[in-house]
């Protein structure tokens, strides 16, 4: 199987061993951020330092000019990676031998929430989500299609893979985050989730129901699990349906095979409200989706690759977009899916594929966050066994030598 590691410029840029410490790992390509959210990132290698704060969300080269005059524009980086970093990144990796594609984080940024409040997802309580943009209103659907365009296609990449595009919600990994003292469960996670600012209050009265109304009935829904209850698909023991996962491994809700799933929503909410409340948001998903598709399309080469990293249940919410399969690979030319707690996610996307399709099973490679890089061989026959053609491995730049060291011997064995 080929094999693709996750990277950030600021890995590569500086140092000048690090290139060749990925092509020796035996991958055929480089997934290299392009546009990334904010976060601390250690650097266990690199000369120059050990630890990189990102304090914002930013791109990680210099925008053009299609922004002048833009009140939601991308924030170029400052000094954890000045410059053109993914363009000197990327220049390093082709010349050992790697192929590079961008990794592109689109609805997910907190920076962007903070100077213009009015673009984020508003909870049923009239609470903010600064990390997350409302996908639905025609402003951050602009500024996320040209973001796609621009960060996708870069100079010197031959592909991009497309991250949170999709809605955002609820769970985020914050700094310092305190939120996980009530467990809400597949179903209250996803009632957290639901927009109610006024571009989505308008939709939902476009499909018959009134916004104020919703909004009372998921407070009245949530109601029990502030008081102590256990959410749905919990028992009182504790046991969750639903095991916690590393970063980028799940995206918020049940999964296919477990779990409460769309069933518990509609208890809660009644099937009327649910079905209206979901035609409307996935209905905004899946025309951004083909939207910023298009635009990656028409800005790049012949040839260039477009996947976006996907859930396979269209409601869910996270950096892996909730997505109808058969749709996204109409649309796109594969999907990235999470198989870090299993390769069941790849299934409907396997029984969705049309001839060419890329599936790509990803799998944390870093043992501190979670990861099995020893089991790396197996986990990946299972992926393929589901249908998963090639791999991702998060990430390479945060693994330790001695992860990296089973890495390759683990892809030298497929």
């Amino acid at each position: 199987m080929k094999a693709s590691a996750f990277l950030y410029p600021w890995d590569v840029v500086g140092d000048p061993e690090a290139a060749d410490r990925i092509a020796a790992l035996g991958v055929h390509r480089a997934t290299l951020a392009s546009a990334y959210h904010s976060t601390r990132a250690l650097t266990p290698r690199h000369p120059r330092h050990r630890v990189v704060t990102a304090r914002h969300a930013a791109v990680l080269y210099q925008p053009d000019a299609r922004w002048n005059g833009r009140a939601l524009r991308p924030y170029p980086a400052a000094d954890w990676a000045p410059g053109d970093a993914f363009g000197t990144a990327a220049e390093a990796l082709a010349a050992a031998g790697v192929e590079v594609h961008s990794w592109v984080v689109l609805a997910h940024n907190s920076r962007l929430g903070e100077e213009h409040p009015d673009t984020s997802v508003v909870n049923a309580y009239g609470d903010r989500y600064p990390w997350a943009p409302c996908i639905a209103q025609p402003g951050i659907r602009a500024y996320l299609v040209d973001l796609a365009a621009e960060a996708g296609a870069r100079p010197g990449a031959r592909g991009t893979e497309l991250e949170s595009l999709g809605w955002y919600g609820l769970a985020h990994l914050h700094a310092h985050d305190k939120t996980g003292g009530v467990r809400l469960g597949d179903a209250g996670q996803y009632l957290m989730s639901l927009c109610f600012c006024a571009v989505c209050r308008e939709g939902y009265g476009a499909r018959g129901q009134d916004a104020e109304e919703l909004a009372a009935a998921v407070r009245a829904a949530l109601q029990p699990l502030w008081r102590g209850a256990p959410p749905r698909g919990v028992s009182p023991g504790g046991a969750s349906s639903r095991a916690a996962s590393p970063r980028g491994a799940a995206s918020v809700g049940a999964s296919p095979a477990g779990g409460d799933g769309w069933a518990g929503i509609e208890a809660l909410l009644g099937e009327d409200r649910a079905a209206a409340a979901r035609a409307w948001r996935e209905d905004a998903a899946r025309t951004l989706q083909e939207a910023a598709v298009a635009a990656v399309r028409a800005a790049a080469p012949d040839g260039f690759q477009v996947l976006l990293h996907a859930d396979p249940v269209p409601y869910h919410c996270g950096a892996n977009a909730g997505v109808d399969p058969a749709h996204i690979l109409s649309v796109a030319d594969g999907v990235v899916v999470p198989c870090t707690g299993g390769p069941g996610l790849l299934t409907p996307f396997a029984e969705q594929r049309r001839a060419g399709a890329v599936l790509a099973a990803n799998l944390t490679v870093v043992s501190g966050m979670g990861g099995s890089p020893a089991t790396l061989a197996r986990d990946a026959r299972a992926a393929a066994e589901r249908g998963a053609g090639e791999l991702r491995l998060y990430h390479a730049g945060l693994a330790s030598d001695g992860d990296l060291a089973t890495v390759r011997k683990a892809l030298a064995q497929l």
